[in-house]
């Protein structure tokens, strides 16, 4: 067997190790393992700065390690555009590649930076690389839209104790905060293993405590933070019923099946009375004005009956302009909410790609963006933050309806990624999302999964996917703010950009010509 160039065996480890990282978010959730995998890549970047093989090598160990996490994470990609989309095969296995070794520019430059860069101490040492891998998260999560997608906080949801800075800080907090640990870990371990990574004024048996007593205190502070009541429950509980339908994708949009799609959502709201019924994003699969009215009629029925109200995802508007939205009918007035964050390529055409789009069958594919600022919905006594399918990805659109809002609710329908990780991975994010507002999320999907996340971030029940069910609780509407609805995700973001300020122009000043 050939064996790879010197040069070449970090890249490579760095590509394993970023493919390993996959099995610490859903479904397998093994969190600790991403402190591992990140404290490999934050050792072979050390390496590399040590060496002075410059920042093309430590972008190209960046690269790798974002390669082998997204081309492992969100090849369900290629799923969505092939077996769903009709895209020739090679064309969708092309685009894939193309997308994930996009994404992995940002892994790339955080690489660069660190080896170009890279301070002495572990302290600061360990700080940067964190704050550096942080504001590569946070850019990807709205350059040309956005894709946040398995950034490392949406991994410690909800088991790891680092999750208790989720309110605080949010998803990126909770990034910075476990790079950080991850660093630490193998700084300590370093030292533990050399001498030479000690100080000559400082006793061997010592040296190897400081990061690790470091890497205690955070991790004792995220447990502490769990601890801390930031919302309070308010009122009686609510009864709720989240159907998924299970209509396959393929043939969800055929005429000929209209009519089961209605029959198959009236049967689960007649056999499943609650004071709040929500049906998945395009439950009804056609404009509103196309559903009949003696259809709408019996479903307001229903809802009555239960004194409450039913939620349900259509397509609103005409043929000319047209939103994915999700209509409310029942004891409390209808009231329409319209997607405003909408899919490239699934939901609107990027200027410039129409031929790319002409090779798939997408249908519905020009949607108009609703309203940036929606006011929640006055349901079943609520006030309910609609968001539907890849708009609870984002924190900071989430809490523009908070702290009014006491109850979230996500429309989604994931079979465009068939029986992929991708299910798993949005539930993960949505424990995400009731972490950092404090308040309950409701999911109703398509096909899975459909579950109810508690304030704490911890799933209270989850429907089994590709199952034609209704899942049945009590929730509760929770008030007050979390410091993360207050004031989003600038403290993190603001302390990594400061903190890549100073190291960077230290370095620049000491480097400069006396």
């Amino acid at each position: 067997m050939a064996q790879l160039k010197p040069g070449l065996l970090p890249p490579f480890a760095a590509l394993l190790l970023g493919a390993a990282s996959v099995l610490a978010y859903a479904p397998v959730g093994w969190f600790p393992l991403l402190w591992l995998t990140l404290g490999g890549l934050f050792a072979l970047l050390g390496r590399a700065a040590n060496a002075n093989r410059g920042a093309a090598h430590g972008a190209l160990i960046g690269a790798a390690f974002g390669f082998g996490l997204f081309m492992g994470g969100v090849s369900w990609v290629y799923v969505s555009l092939s077996v769903f989309g009709g895209m020739p095969a090679p064309v969708a296995a092309l685009a894939t590649f193309l997308f994930c070794a996009g994404l992995s520019f940002l892994p790339a430059l955080a690489g660069a930076l660190f080896v170009r860069f890279s301070p002495a101490g572990w302290w600061l040492r360990s700080l940067f690389f964190a704050a550096l891998w942080v504001l590569g998260e946070w850019l990807r999560s709205w350059v040309l839209t956005g894709f946040p997608w398995l950034a490392v906080g949406y991994a410690q949801v909800p088991t790891s104790p680092l999750a208790g800075f989720a309110p605080l800080l949010g998803v990126f907090g909770v990034s910075l905060v476990s790079v950080l640990f991850a660093a630490l870990l193998h700084e300590a371990f370093a030292r533990w293993r050399s001498r030479q990574a000690c100080p000559a004024t400082t006793r061997l048996r010592w040296c190897p405590l400081y990061p690790l007593l470091a890497a205690v205190v955070l991790l004792t502070a995220g447990a502490v933070l769990r601890g801390q009541p930031w919302t309070t429950p308010q009122g009686e509980p609510l009864s709720v019923a989240l159907l998924q339908g299970n209509v396959a994708q393929d043939l969800k949009w055929r005429p000929e099946k209209f009519s089961e799609s209605l029959r198959t959502y009236y049967r689960l709201a007649l056999e499943n009375p609650a004071q709040l019924t929500v049906l998945p994003e395009t439950a009804l699969p056609a404009f509103l004005g196309q559903v009949p009215g003696e259809y709408l009629d019996e479903l307001k029925k229903l809802a009555e009956r239960a004194q409450g109200d039913l939620l349900f995802g259509i397509v609103v508007g005409d043929s000319t302009r047209y939103a994915n939205g999700a209509v409310s009918v029942g004891r409390s007035p209808t009231q329409i909410y319209s997607k405003s964050h909408l899919v490239p390529f699934g939901e609107f055409v990027p200027p410039g790609f129409a031929w790319f789009l002409a090779m798939a069958s997408i249908p519905m594919s020009s949607f108009t963006p609703g309203e940036i600022r929606q006011a929640p919905m006055n349901i079943a006594g609520q006030k309910l933050a609609v968001n539907i399918c890849y708009e609870d990805a984002f924190g900071e659109e989430i809490i523009r309806a908070l702290p009014e809002a006491t109850l979230l609710a996500n429309l989604s329908n994931v079979a465009w990624f068939g029986d992929s990780l991708a299910p798993a991975q949005h539930l993960q994010i949505a424990q995400m999302r009731a972490l950092e507002t404090g308040r309950m999320m409701l999911r109703a999907t398509n096909t899975g999964m459909t579950a109810i996340v508690g304030a704490d971030g911890q799933v209270q029940g989850v429907l089994k996917p590709f199952t034609r069910a209704a899942l049945r609780g009590e929730v509760r509407a929770y008030v007050g703010a979390t410091p993360y609805v207050r004031w989003g995700n600038w403290p993190a973001i603001i302390a990594a950009l400061l903190l890549v300020a100073f190291i960077v122009g230290r370095n620049a000043l000491s480097s400069s010509p006396r």
